[in-house]
């Protein structure tokens, strides 16, 4: 995944009061969007330190954390040992390399990830081929934003133009909306963040 070295030197010194704070947001906007999760497995997809996946563990029958960054994995499992989680497991993938065949699950959830990956659409393509019939994929990123310029990462995302895309590849009944509005969120610049929902 994109700027994986980059993660790998952050690890330690990840989980600021701002971050944080962002994934209180985004974990409280999937959960609204989980149904039976006692029954159903989830990844987080990009997990980095696992900010919102953690707060989502107990909603699940099992999660599996999925990042690129070894390191990032480690302060997860740090974690999950110290609150006594057993229902959930890390591993170290690159999705954007290829896909791991017995790589399954209900729902995947994403916060702030889309934006690190520069080619989009085949990743995308691969969590629908993740994801079990009737699944669903949720996105939590920023709208695209003008003033945002970085050869890092995209500036956001057209929520129309991002829907489009998902039916493309074949997900259904795309829907999104923005959940939060903040002040120097997004590269110091002022900014929105909004969840999508796609099934497979």
């Amino acid at each position: 995944m994109g700027n994986t070295d980059i993660f790998e030197m952050m690890a330690s010194t990840y989980d600021t009061p701002e971050r944080i704070h962002i994934a209180s947001v985004s974990s409280s906007a999937i959960r609204a969007y989980i149904e039976n999760g006692q029954d159903k497995t989830a990844i987080d997809f990009g997990c980095g330190t696992g900010l919102v996946g953690l707060e989502l563990a107990s909603d699940f029958r099992h999660v599996t954390f999925l990042d690129t960054s070894p390191n990032m994995l480690k302060q997860i499992e740090s974690k999950l040992a110290a609150a006594s989680i057993h229902n959930a497991d890390t591993l170290c993938l690159d999705l954007e390399a290829g896909i791991q065949p017995d790589l399954h699950a209900d729902y995947v959830f994403m916060a702030q990830v889309l934006l690190h990956i520069q080619d989009i659409e085949p990743v995308l393509a691969r969590l629908r081929e993740v994801l079990n019939p009737g699944g669903h994929l949720l996105i939590v990123d920023f709208d695209k934003n003008e003033h945002v310029r970085s050869d890092k990462v995209h500036n956001g995302f057209d929520q129309g133009e991002l829907a489009q895309l998902m039916t493309r590849i074949g997900y259904t009944n795309v829907t999104s909306k923005t959940i939060y509005t903040g002040k120097q969120l997004f590269m110091n610049q002022d900014a929105s963040l909004f969840i999508m929902d796609a099934t497979r």
